[in-house]
């Protein structure tokens, strides 16, 4: 599934205060898959869903495979509290379908593994299951207006994603998004595969 895919392309975006629970960031419109919002993470609204999938067995690179609810949303309120880093879901039409982080490399570990550049920004992505169906495009459509989202900001020159180095199926999306592999890194909690996207490659 190629995140460049040509129905995201022709995808109109525009600001929203739509009816998913609190303030909506972005919007899209997607000819023939419906609405993607993403909004920032409310740590105590939302605490159900993300629970929910970062428990899941397919979600065990993320590293919450056997945290309870307590613990869960101790880590997000302790996120939302930062400036640095932040949270955000996905949604398709009113269903929450992703959960989507991102950071400032120098203030994250990540950035005492590798020469960060300006205009580097990073980020973090877990994909749900949408309904529990499979959906051809699904990833696609919801990995490239996010990116889209990030990249709206003319500052982010380059996108870094660390996703862990066992996590072929990650890595493989990121490829297809337009990413390129980078060396290997240890991290406190993982050996990660670092991941760069240019933003000519996501802009041509």
């Amino acid at each position: 599934m190629d995140a460049r895919h040509p129905v995201a392309r022709d995808a109109h975006d525009r600001p929203s205060t739509g009816d998913v629970p609190g303030p909506t960031w972005y919007e899209r419109q997607i000819e023939g898959f419906g609405t993607v919002r993403i909004r920032p993470v409310e740590p105590v609204h939302d605490i159900d869903v993300i629970h929910d999938w970062v428990t899941q067995e397919r979600s065990r690179f993320w590293g919450m495979l056997d945290a309870d609810r307590e613990r869960v949303l101790e880590i997000y309120e302790y996120l939302d509290s930062l400036t640095t880093h932040h949270a955000y879901l996905i949604h398709r039409d009113d269903e929450p379908v992703a959960l989507f982080q991102t950071y400032e490399p120098t203030a994250d570990p990540v950035g005492e593994c590798y020469d960060v550049q300006p205009g580097d920004f990073g980020i973090h992505l877990l994909i749900g299951t949408p309904s529990g169906r499979t959906e051809r495009g699904f990833t696609a459509a919801v990995l490239s207006t996010f990116l889209a989202f990030v990249l709206a900001d003319p500052g982010r020159r380059r996108i870094v994603a660390e996703p862990d180095a066992r996590n072929d199926k990650a890595i493989a999306r990121l490829i297809r998004a337009g990413f390129v592999p980078g060396p290997q890194i240890d991290l406190p909690e993982k050996r990660a595969q670092l991941m760069f996207l240019d933003r000519a490659v996501f802009d041509g």
